[in-house]
């Protein structure tokens, strides 16, 4: 009898885009609580309401062929926030943990958590650790939650780990480049982000992935996380196409397309 093949995504048509697509999105959600606060409601209600962004941000990406979803869901920060509304996150957690198994095998996803997650309630770590099992073999995208996560903390651990190794004697000094850190990482097979997108308008990362981002592209919106679904993500993946990504280098006019080339011709010309 043959074995179960894995699942696979069910795929739509990529809406068309001028130029790239980015491979790998990380999202900062921001503006539960001041969604919630704009309405009258408790802040549990814009979380609640964050839950349906976060189930309908994904399956789009899954389906329109997006290979890595990071979502910053919970920073270390936040654990400085009243004991009653962590708590109640932490319980939102776990019942999306079980809730959401049959959207994410439904759309082939690979659930991945990183962050210092041994910090997170036996309960909740229990499920995410059941989902992470569950899904493992799935062969579409790969949904990153970032828990109990800072980059700064990430990046001390590394530092941590990498100390021990080359005490160790299994790594020396000099051997130590650019990319040896990634090796040390929560996840060292998360890409680079290609696009970052922070909702609620603020432009900062809020120690979010800050090794990872160096050359990522940003895309600020004011809308609230609880409000930002498909018509506003596919506004991001728009504006990304229209971008030209350098890395720090030069982009030659025959690179730019037909259009800016011949703008710089046409403007040779009437220099000359």
């Amino acid at each position: 009898m043959a074995s179960a093949q894995p699942p696979q995504p069910p795929r739509i048509a990529r809406p068309d885009m001028p130029g790239d697509f980015p491979e790998h999105i990380a999202i900062i959600m921001d503006g539960n609580g001041r969604w919630a606060r704009r309405r009258k409601l408790p802040r549990v209600m814009g979380h609640r309401q964050g839950i349906d962004s976060v189930r309908e941000v994904t399956t789009e990406c899954a389906r329109m062929g997006v290979k890595s979803l990071t979502l910053y869901a919970f920073s270390v920060e936040n654990w400085s926030r009243p004991e009653e509304e962590t708590g109640t996150l932490m319980g939102l957690l776990e019942r999306f943990m079980v809730k959401e198994r049959q959207t994410l095998e439904d759309n082939a996803v690979r659930l991945r958590c990183i962050g210092r997650l041994d910090d997170l309630p036996a309960g909740a770590l229990a499920e995410l650790r059941r989902t992470e099992d569950m899904t493992a073999d799935n062969q579409g995208m790969v949904l990153r939650l970032a828990l109990s996560y800072g980059s700064r903390a990430e990046l001390a651990d590394a530092c941590r780990g990498l100390a021990r190794d080359v005490a160790a004697g299994k790594l020396r000094a000099e051997e130590i480049g650019d990319e040896t850190l990634r090796d040390y990482l929560y996840d060292p097979d998360t890409p680079d982000p290609d696009l970052l997108i922070r909702t609620a308008g603020e432009m900062r990362l809020s120690n979010f992935l800050l090794w990872q981002v160096s050359y990522t592209e940003l895309f600020v919106t004011d809308k609230c996380w609880p409000d930002f679904r498909r018509v506003e993500l596919l506004d991001a993946l728009r504006q990304y196409s229209g971008r030209q990504r350098r890395f720090g280098g030069l982009v030659s006019e025959a690179d730019q397309g037909p259009d800016l080339a011949a703008r710089g011709e046409r403007e040779q010309r009437a220099s000359g």
